[in-house]
């Protein structure tokens, strides 16, 4: 495993003060980063693939905001946002429903139900997942949407989401020379986007660690 998909530990988390100091750099790095590892897809979805420098950062702003300085609860965001780092041969991503109105979120969100799910026809057949990533003619690789952000039953979507797609070996070889699409099928939002050559450059990092 390389840098780029390591665990992070209590030792790479800066305490508050020291993080002030750095912040500012931090923050904009960052930035940069998530703008080449952002994939919008339609008016309202943006995928942000996430690697080892973002998922620390999103720990130092959480210790930051919440005032965490004692070991114990540092601990527990950092096994939290853990989970977001992609394996070996995985991408990870965090999915985000953006809406811009107010007024309108509900609404948006209701349109957005069982995008976390396997799509299911008017007869209750299986065909297949809403989300994917496309790499070629050859490779689809499913997203695994992670629990719990979404209760069909009652009606209830999260604004945000944590997504996870696994390559095999030929599909990684492939990633470096097809084109790669983000697809989503889903009544709300059909499309089909390719992947820019600095956004496959980034991931190719992560699937190779």
């Amino acid at each position: 495993m390389n840098m780029a998909n390591e665990k992070i530990e209590l030792k790479d988390v800066l305490n508050f003060f020291e993080y002030e100091k750095v912040r500012a750099e931090m923050r904009g790095r960052v930035i940069d980063l998530k703008r080449v590892r952002r994939v919008p897809v339609g008016e309202h979805l943006s995928f942000v693939f996430e690697n080892r420098d973002t998922v620390l950062f999103q720990i130092q702003e959480m210790c930051r905001v919440e005032r965490i300085t004692d070991d114990a609860r540092v601990q527990d965001e950092i096994d939290v946002y853990n989970a977001l780092l992609p394996a070996p041969g995985e991408l990870s991503a965090t999915l985000f429903i953006e809406i811009t109105d107010k007024d309108q979120i509900q609404a948006v969100l209701d349109r957005f139900i069982g995008i976390d799910a396997r799509g299911i026809d008017a007869g209750g057949i299986d065909v297949g997942p809403t989300v994917w990533i496309q790499v070629g003619r050859d490779f689809a690789l499913p997203g695994e949407f992670e629990a719990g952000h979404s209760d069909e039953e009652k009606g209830k979507l999260s604004a945000v989401h944590f997504v996870r797609f696994a390559f095999p070996p030929d599909a990684i070889r492939a990633f470096a020379s097809s084109p790669v699409h983000l697809v989503v099928d889903h009544p709300a939002v059909r499309a089909r986007v390719e992947l820019p050559a600095e956004t496959k450059t980034q991931l190719l990092q992560d699937l190779r660690g």
